[in-house]
């Protein structure tokens, strides 16, 4: 046939030559050069193809249906014919058809019903640079299929971006190389002064640049239709707004999103009428894959909203972020189809050079949950299929652990590679056909492909309940809730609550007031058609969807009752069977705490006084700031009856530290919650153990109640393990704040306050861990006596505060005939002497008593002996009597 002339047809016999004599090879054309359009008809004319049926995949509804019509017209069909579609809830194709477009979801359910893809030739991954979560999935899927059943299946993967080389290493595939833009595309940037005039936020930086930029594009180029890039729904709609009262009459404005009806998106997508222009308003949605007639002038705003999972919270919210440098040069494409084209970007030169390469792939950073399901189902574990980056191991850990405790999966289901460290087997090569059998049972696939990885671990098992979960097409959540739903009787009410979490909101404010959270409100929109609220508009768009997609679902679940539930009662039931990590408890008029711990914001005044618990269905903003945007009460005898079996009885017994006592509940929680809180009149004494160990703790070891005689123990003890730490246990603050547990715990059973603490024998608790029991305790004495015995016959106490200088303070006189300095620990150390004046008052301080009494004594003596004279200072104080009495009393003593 005759191929339009399009970059794309210079490529093509290379292309097709390269698919005639290898099963895998990469695309890789630049926006505008026809891939979508030229290279799936001219596959229908290969030899190899056999009369089977060629799958091209497509990342949005909106670009399947625009890519058949396109194919379809240039065949001089109909949709329907020799080229049709498949997208979720509508398709359109015959015993005729030979080409089906169809979203990357829909191949992932092919395969799982038809595991060896009978009747089709060729899988063809069209705009694989974006890289959805579905579209690795659905390669991997394909790959597995190639290598084990169907060796002569071919696989086309075709991207936009220079990454081709990479996959084509990846895949150890041919990559055959297209020409680009046919047109130049000249490329605006903003002045500093100008992107400063925007403010910081991106959605006020939107709002006042590009209804200006907009509106420049207009004056300056007086031909052909402007395509405005928009993060999101929102900004295309406060975008609008500012603009459509500006614009000339002969100037249309359309918005261009994927919630729009058919007839509405066809006409933002169809030539202008003569004489007339548009603008175009579109989200991501028209950077691939759309032609938009006409268009000659692009202006980009420069942001996108990607879902960015959390693993540490287990949510998902969507992040409004700047594009990537590839994805501005496919949106800055779109302006030179038709000719010489103009791109207004709407940041500056150096933000644009610090602006990522590529954005992440969602396999990255989405929840993994439904991938996860996907290959139990397929029977394979990740490390059993090919990926071009593989699933992070906390996303997929949360993911397996969602589907237990949905009860989908059963058990253990190993990560694979990432288990076995850096020395794990290498994933299977698809090229490898050793294995392959054709005509194979779904059954004999999964065990082919488990086989390839001798040492990979046993895939999750899906029950019944999780093969029913995954013929319905929703994710886990929102197919566990449609399922369990109807068993306890709210099945109409369950797929109106799937059909609408599947979609956006059928609610928004008339102004820039939040919208109202409470889901039974969407629930009588659904059921009546207009809001339950003043001050509150229907998304009318949204709402056909979602009646559409909740009579689709009441059809594939079994659900007979034919009426939209009225139900809205109920809504708080089913939101806690989808989304059982999000039910709530009211903390603060403003806050509420999520089962997970986790404190979100959501306002009390959207909901009755009595609503102490709430389920949630949807949160935005960022991680830190988190937002309940959908939610609807949920009763605690609901829940009670729901997750009677994850409910915990637990008694808590806490030191209070406001009132100083041992408080003792019992609580009913069911993961952070607290359903009931009862005074608990018996508790158990390991429990107060508990609660006084951790006040003791708090409050620190050395504000505990030492008496002054323990306080002097722990200062001998730690003395001896200052010089010899193998033989003597450490009792500084830090070593017994360690073993509070061991050395405390034990003595605190049966106490119930801290009063009863205080007199516990601290000495005992101390020497109670020397290991060496009764002689270590002798020991401790003789190497670190308390007091020790001076030439005067006192006795005194020694001081350990310092451990490397134990002191003996002491009157001189008492030490009259003292040549050796006094030591401890067996000789080794000796003292540090104080030696006081008769007023005790230090006169000298020395570690040579000698050396004091031939010289230091001598000076002291003529200081102090005028202010004491009725003491005894001799002229040869190492003779004379050692004595701590006066001149007079010594003297009598002596008569």
């Amino acid at each position: 046939m005759q191929f339009p002339n399009l970059p794309i047809t210079a490529a093509l016999p290379d292309l097709l030559q390269a698919l005639a004599a290898h099963k895998r090879v990469v695309l890789q054309a630049p926006p505008g050069a026809g891939k979508t359009t030229v290279v799936p008809l001219a596959l229908l004319e290969t030899a190899w193809r056999e009369g089977g049926k060629i799958l091209v995949l497509e990342p949005r509804q909106l670009a399947a249906r625009a890519a058949a019509n396109r194919l379809a017209k240039l065949l001089g069909e109909t949709v329907g014919e020799t080229v049709g579609y498949r997208v979720r809830l509508e398709s359109k194709v015959s015993a005729r058809t030979r080409i089906e477009v169809i979203t990357e979801g829909i191949l992932t359910r092919l395969i799982q019903d038809d595991p060896a893809l009978e009747g089709v030739a060729a899988v063809v991954f069209d705009e694989f640079h974006e890289r959805s979560l579905r579209a690795d999935l659905g390669l991997a899927l394909t790959l597995d299929v190639q290598a084990v059943l169907r060796p002569e299946l071919r696989i086309l993967v075709m991207s936009a971006t220079l990454e081709a080389e990479r996959l084509g290493a990846w895949l150890d595939a041919p990559v055959v190389t297209s020409a680009g833009f046919l047109f130049p595309v000249e490329t605006h940037y903003l002045s500093p002064r100008q992107a400063a005039t925007g403010g910081t936020r991106p959605n006020e930086r939107l709002a006042t640049l590009v209804p200006t930029a907009v509106r420049e594009a207009l004056r300056t180029h007086p031909e052909g239709d402007i395509l405005v890039f928009l993060p999101g729904l929102a900004d295309l709609r406060r975008v609008a707004d500012k603009l459509e009262p500006a614009l000339p009459e002969t100037t249309r404005l359309h918005l261009l999103h994927g919630e729009l009806p058919l007839e509405q998106q066809d006409a933002a997508l169809r030539p202008a009428p003569a004489g007339q222009r548009k603008v175009v308003l579109s989200t991501a949605i028209a950077e691939t894959s759309l032609t938009i007639e006409g268009v000659q002038v692009v202006v980009d705003g420069g942001f996108a909203r990607v879902p960015r999972f959390q693993a540490r919270t287990g949510f998902t919210t969507l992040e409004t972020v700047p594009v990537s440098q590839a994805a501005a040069d496919q949106r800055r494409g779109r302006a030179g189809r038709l000719g010489p084209g103009t791109c207004y970007r709407l940041w500056t030169t150096a933000e644009h050079d610090a602006l990522p390469a590529h954005l992440p792939p969602e396999i990255l950073t989405a929840d993994l949950s439904g991938l996860a399901l996907e290959l139990a189902l397929w029977g394979a574990t990740p490390a059993g299929l090919r990926w071009l980056d593989t699933p992070p191991t906390p996303a997929l850990a949360l993911a397996n652990d969602l589907l237990r405790r949905l009860e989908a999966v059963e058990g253990l289901g190993g990560l694979g590679a990432w288990e076995l460290g850096p020395d794990a087997p290498e994933q299977p090569n698809p090229a490898d056909n050793s294995t392959a059998k054709a005509g194979s049972s779904p059954e004999q696939t999964q065990q082919k492909a488990k086989s390839l990885s001798p040492q990979a671990p046993k895939p999750l098992t899906p029950t019944p309940h999780g093969r029913a979960l995954a013929r319905l097409g929703l994710a886990p959540r929102l197919g566990h809730l449609v399922v369990r739903g109807h068993e306890l009787g709210h099945g109409p009410a369950a797929a109106a609550l799937a059909a609408l979490l599947s979609e956006r909101d059928v609610l928004r404010s008339a102004d820039a007031q939040l919208t109202p959270p409470d889901l039974r409100l969407r629930f009588e929109t659904i059921a009546h058609g207009r809001p339950a609220l003043p001050g509150l508009l229907v998304q009318h768009n949204t709402l056909h969807r979602v009646r559409d997609a909740a009579r689709n679902l009441r059809q594939r679940a079994g659900i007979r009752d034919a009426a939209t539930s009225t139900d809205a009662d109920a809504a708080g039931l089913l939101t806690a069977l989808a989304y059982p990590d999000r039910i709530a408890q009211r903390e603060t008029a403003d806050r509420v705490r999520l089962a997970t711990g986790q404190r979100v914001q959501l306002p009390a005044e959207f909901f009755g006084r009595d609503d102490q618990f709430l389920a949630v269905a949807y949160l935005e903003g960022p991680p830190h700031q988190l937002r309940a945007a959908l939610a609807a009460p949920v009763s605690r005898t609901e829940l009670e009856q729901l997750f009677a079996d994850q409910i915990e009885n637990r008694d808590e017994v806490r030191w209070d530290a406001a009132t100083g006592r041992v408080l003792a509940r019992r609580l009913r929680r069911l993961g952070a919650l607290v359903l009931s809180d009862t005074q608990l009149t018996q508790p158990d004494p390991e429990l107060i153990a508990q609660a006084l160990l951790e006040a003791l703790r708090t409050a620190g070891i050395a504000r505990l109640p030492w008496s002054e005689a323990a306080t002097a123990l722990r200062q001998r003890l730690a003395f001896l393990h200052h010089h010899s730490p193998d033989t003597w246990p450490d009792v500084s603050d830090e070593a017994l704040a360690a073993e509070l547990d061991d050395w405390m715990g034990p003595q605190l059973i049966g106490l119930k306050s801290l009063n009863e603490v205080s007199r516990l024998d601290w000495n005992e608790l101390l020497l109670q861990r020397l290991p060496g029991g009764w002689g270590q305790r002798q020991e401790l004495d003789r190497l670190a006596p308390s007091h020790l015995e001076v030439p005067s016959g006192s006795r005194v106490a020694l001081d350990y505060a310092d451990p490397a200088v134990p002191v003996l303070a002491v009157k001189l006189q008492e030490l009259f005939g003292l040549t050796e300095t006094p030591t401890v620990a067996a000789g080794r150390v000796p003292l540090l002497l104080h030696l006081l004046s008769p007023g005790g008052r230090p006169a000298q301080v020395t570690r040579d008593l000698r050396s004091f009494w031939e010289k230091g004594y001598f000076e002291v003596r003529k200081d102090l002996k005028g202010r004491y004279p009725k003491h005894p200072w001799p002229d040869k104080p190492m003779e004379h009597t050692p004595t701590k009495l006066t001149k007079k009393r010594f003297e009598a003593g002596q008569q």
